[in-house]
């Protein structure tokens, strides 16, 4: 067996090791390790691999912006900044048939802003939503698919741990990949709204309404989402004018939302062990998942299959845009089954040198960017898309009285939308590249 049949034999088998419940990051070590000792024939050179793809892995120093951005998410939770971001929306817009849900998704924007996981966004803003679209008489479908799909905003719209993963991988610019996604995570906003309006109008039975709130009250609840914008401003604008970059600017907004939340009163002695706890553990499951990832692909690269795949595509004749059409769809397909996280590790080294020798019109950084923020759009489909999405059993394990099939049914409008968002962004790349270009 040549070593790229042996290459190609891992896939299954790793996805086997994933499908019967084996950690993913477990998983793609002791596929890595088994694939380079049956490449080496001995174990010494496996042993002096894993200690330098492990030493190479963990001293760099652009990994240190995610326990810092997971902080900063933790401490957002404990501030009560999400229940902010929601209240000021609803507000506003609570009023109107099906503003509570849009409300809903406007505060998931926000929450993302400085959280960057789908998970915990959908899981925070669900706890914090969920209630007031009952008590608002929402339909229990439409309430979990509308946070779901709000939920994968949180590692769309900056800061965004996988796009950091993602430039690391490919070697992009992490601010210049923050500033890429800005436009598609509005984009994506925006359309779920869409979604809940037109949803408003074809089954109004399944809205609710709330009385219209006082002008004074609305600029209340509005007054108390400032931490949220000037820790966002801080950060972000201090990473894009070079005041810092973006591990000094996660520090600056972990300090910040650590500040906010001891004001809120949320940040006490128990709650800030609580935050450093849950955000170690899920700095220990991100970096396992890394460091598994990396001796995979240390075995693929000894194998030779990403070279040989890129040359046949490049030799074959098909057309870019089928290729890069059909690399994104496999991506939906995983995503219903697989973490982000996981995708982008176990296939960006694979997929990236396929479609960079293809000619699409771009600059190759400006490639680079596009199809990382294309790829992780269609990664997030996945998350909402039946039957495995991940973010429809996050929510619906909080809304026990809503079966899982009513939330299927109210999540599929919300799929559409993305999957038409993706085609625009497909056929228009200067519309993510705009702000980049500016």
């Amino acid at each position: 067996m040549s070593t790229v049949e042996l290459a190609l034999w891992s896939f299954p088998i790793l996805l086997l090791m994933i499908f019967i419940r084996i950690p993913i990051g477990l998983s793609m070590l002791l596929c890595g390790l088994a694939g380079a000792w049956m490449v080496y024939g001995t174990h010494v050179p496996i042993l002096n691999q894993l200690k330098q793809v492990t030493f190479s892995t963990f001293s760099s120093y652009s990994l240190s912006v995610i326990p810092l951005f997971l902080l900063m998410g933790q401490f957002a939770a404990l501030g009560g900044l999400s229940q902010a971001l929601f209240k000021a929306a609803e507000a506003w817009i609570g009023h109107r048939k099906g503003g509570v849900a849009m409300a809903a998704v406007g505060a998931c924007a926000g929450f993302g802003a400085i959280c960057g996981s789908s998970l915990a966004t959908a899981a925070t803003m669900g706890q914090v939503a969920l209630p007031e679209l009952k008590r608002a008489g929402y339909a229990g479908g439409i309430s979990t698919a509308a946070l779901a799909a709000g939920g994968t905003l949180g590692i769309l719209i900056p800061p965004s741990v996988v796009l950091v993963i993602y430039a690391i991988l490919t070697e992009q610019n992490i601010a210049k990949l923050f500033l890429a996604a800005f436009v598609p995570g509005i984009l994506a906003a925006v359309g779920y709204m869409i979604v809940i309006a037109l949803y408003a109008r074809l089954r109004p039975q399944e809205m609710g309404t709330m009385p219209p709130m006082p002008m004074k009250d609305r600029w209340v609840a509005t007054a108390k989402i400032w931490p949220v914008m000037l820790i966002f401003i801080a950060v972000v604008g201090g990473i894009y004018t070079g005041v810092f970059t973006p591990t000094e600017g996660a520090a600056i907004g972990a300090f910040g939302t650590g500040v906010a939340a001891w004001f809120s009163g949320g940040l006490t002695r128990k709650t800030f062990l609580g935050a450093i706890l849950g955000t170690a553990v899920a700095t220990g499951m991100i970096f396992m998942i890394v460091l598994g990832a990396g001796v995979y692909n240390t075995f693929l690269a000894l194998s030779q299959l990403p070279q040989e795949a890129a040359q046949m595509v490049a030799g074959s004749g098909l057309n870019p845009w089928t290729v890069l059409v059909a690399v994104l769809l496999l991506y939906v397909v995983l995503g219903c089954f697989m973490d982000s996280l996981s995708m982008i590790l176990l296939t960006i080294p694979v997929f990236f040198p396929i479609v960079s020798v293809l000619d699409f019109g771009l600059p190759p950084e400006e490639f680079a960017i596009w199809f990382g923020i294309l790829v992780l759009i269609v990664v997030e489909v996945g998350l909402i898309t039946p039957p495995v999405g991940m973010n429809l059993f996050v929510i619906n394990s909080m809304a026990r009285d809503t079966p899982i099939t009513q939330t299927y049914r109210s999540v599929m409008p919300f799929v559409a939308s993305d999957f038409i968002r993706t085609a625009i962004l497909v056929a228009f790349p200067g519309i993510t590249l705009f702000v980049l270009r500016l």
